[in-house]
Order: structure tokens, then sequence, then C-alpha cells
């Protein structure tokens, strides 16, 4: 499929980030926005990659009921993984000074799970990015905290703010896929579609 072919379909976005909004319309993309509450608990043995790919078709069977024969509905869900312990958005502000002390100075993992369904097809894929942290003062994440209010990001950060500016060392991977939404992936996924 060529990409112009895309845009016979109606497209979906299952997602109140304003984030994966702006990237998807800049990958040249129309779509509606409609999100689902959708309970986002899992299984404790998931793992990794395992969560988000598992969140991100819940989300997209919710929609099953809207989807007709042109109809594809994006769904995603990003975690970040440090150690063995998944960290979601943070409850409240001591959870995220302690999302950010685990962090600090370390090398974490940044999965998102994407699903493209249609009416006939599913598809479900992740990314996968590492990204290094300078160790940061209790200030800065303080600061950090105070000022960007991270309560609805994956580890209490968002790498397009302050805080990716003084703190990330270095990415290795897809940088969209930290903001949420790894366009390579998507267009690739999608033009197979």
């Amino acid at each position: 499929m060529h990409f112009e072919e895309l845009k016979k379909y109606h497209f979906i976005l299952a997602s109140k980030s304003p984030r994966r909004q702006f990237l998807l319309k800049d990958l040249g993309l129309e779509f509606e926005v409609v999100s689902k509450e959708v309970d986002e608990s899992f299984p404790e043995d998931l793992k990794a990659e395992q969560i988000p790919l598992y969140l991100c078709e819940k989300k997209a069977n919710a929609f099953d009921k809207e989807l007709n024969y042109n109809t594809i509905v994006i769904t995603a869900d990003t975690i970040v993984w440090i150690g063995d312990k998944v960290l979601n958005k943070p409850e409240n502000y001591e959870d995220a000074v302690r999302m950010l002390t685990l962090l600090s100075g370390k090398m974490h993992k940044v999965f998102t799970g994407v699903c493209l369904k249609s009416k006939e097809k599913v598809i479900s894929f992740y990314a996968a990015t590492n990204v290094y942290f300078k160790n940061l003062s209790p200030e800065e994440i303080e600061y950090y905290i105070r000022n960007f209010h991270p309560y609805d990001k994956a580890g209490a950060y968002g790498a397009q703010e302050w805080i990716g500016y003084i703190a990330v060392e270095k990415i290795e991977g897809s940088y969209f896929n930290v903001m949420g939404l790894p366009l390579k992936e998507l267009y690739e996924e999608l033009l197979k579609f």
C-alpha cells in the first residue's frame, strides 16, 4: 500500500494524549480523536513490552462496535521499565519524586505498544528505546514536578519538556517512542495493513 491509499480509511486515535495527537497529525494522517475509559490494570505476571501490548489491545477491543470496513482504530500505551519494575503514571507528587529519583543516574527502557484494529484485521507491535538519565538533584526533581505536573506521563516525565532537556544524556532507539508514539514503526505497519 502507498501512503496516499491510507487516505481512504477513517482513522480513530483512541488517546487523550496531546503528544500522540500532535505526532499523528504531523505524520500526515487525518483522524478523529475518540477516547474511552478503559481499565488499565494488567496481569501481574506480564513483563516489559508485554504490558503495553496487553493494554493497547484492551483499549482497541473497546471499539469493536464502532468498527466498519473502512475504519482503523489506533491505540497505544507507553510504560517506563527499570530493572524489573514498571513505572506507569504517578499517583501524586510523592510518587513522581520516587519515580524520578529511581530514574536518576540510570538507564531505563521506554516501551510503547500500538494496536491497529479494523473490522477484519488486528496488528499489534511495540517499540523499545533505551534512555540514559544524568544524576538529578532533589531541587531539579522538585522544580520539574512543581512546574510541569507530569501526572499524565509514564515514569513521571516527558522527554519533550524541561526534564528531557537537562536530564537525558543519551537515547538509543526512537525519540518519538519516548514521546508516546513510535512514528517510523507505525508508518511501516500502516503501509502493511
